[in-house]
């Protein structure tokens, strides 16, 4: 099982010291996807190539002014976007694109739900084939209810129905110990949904820390992972007060999370 930290190309160093094996970037700064010249990567590129871990995932897949539900979807920007990012993904040896952006998603107030569900189905049935010509899998995510992370794909059984009902082997699920913990989230639809599952994002409910700097029980969240025979990669997504001084404490937790520890 590969562990890894969602962070700058900066800091890669440092989480290879401490032993962590690869970086999760963002995809809309990192790889630069708001910007459609093709110079504007290059400098990027060149960072992220010398991160001195691979960078394998990236999250944060569309901005929230590109909608996918409601009355403004624009198709043919959303198509280029998805494109744009996905090209440079592969450049940049990134196998697996998040697709949270609860801001894009999010169905309008009184938007028929219906129809925002043909929308996403419409989205991901679009970008799966794109996504496989490029060597990338999209990991769609659950977002919590709770604080208002997004109002659709909420939970792990819905995720799961929209992967199934996309139907493409480049479109696949995420789950995330905080949004599940966060929301009460279910043990079964995890394991339920083991033979989707691709990615795993870890940190706290209370502050969003990394495992070891708050109390939390993840013994349900990573025993679920376990009954379901998960064995790819887990990133630590969270807020850090100094990122390369925690990452050897956040790591050693981790690992005994994965090998069957009750307790970050």
């Amino acid at each position: 099982m590969l562990l890894g930290v969602c962070a700058d190309p900066v800091h890669g160093p440092a989480l290879a010291r401490a032993g962590f094996d690869f970086l999760e970037l963002h995809v809309q700064n990192h790889l630069r996807t708001m910007e459609a010249e093709p110079a504007a990567f290059e400098p990027a590129l060149a960072a992220i190539r010398s991160a001195g871990l691979p960078c394998l995932a990236a999250n944060c897949f569309l901005p929230s002014s590109l909608k996918v539900t409601g009355p403004d979807v624009d198709w043919a920007s959303l198509s280029a976007y998805v494109r744009r990012a996905f090209e440079r993904a592969q450049r940049a040896g990134i196998r697996t694109i998040v697709f949270g952006s609860g801001g894009a998603r999010r169905i309008p107030d009184g938007f028929d739900r219906d129809r925002a569900w043909a929308q996403l189905v419409r989205f991901g049935r679009m970008i799966g084939p794109l996504a496989a010509d490029h060597d990338v899998l999209v990991a769609v995510e659950p977002l919590n209810r709770s604080l208002g992370a997004c109002n659709v794909l909420t939970s792990v059984e819905e995720s799961a129905r929209y992967v199934r009902e996309v139907d493409h082997p480049a479109v696949r699920l995420l789950v995330d110990a905080y949004h599940w913990t966060l929301d009460g989230d279910s043990v079964k639809a995890i394991i339920e949904a083991a033979d989707l599952i691709r990615h795993v994002h870890v940190a706290t409910v209370a502050h969003r820390l990394p495992p070891g700097f708050e109390p939390c029980d993840f013994s349900a969240f990573f025993e679920a992972l376990r009954v379901g025979g998960y064995d790819g990669p887990v990133s630590i997504e969270a807020q850090w007060e100094d990122v390369e001084a925690q990452a050897g404490e956040a790591l050693r937790h981790l690992r005994a999370l994965v090998s069957g520890a009750t307790e970050a």
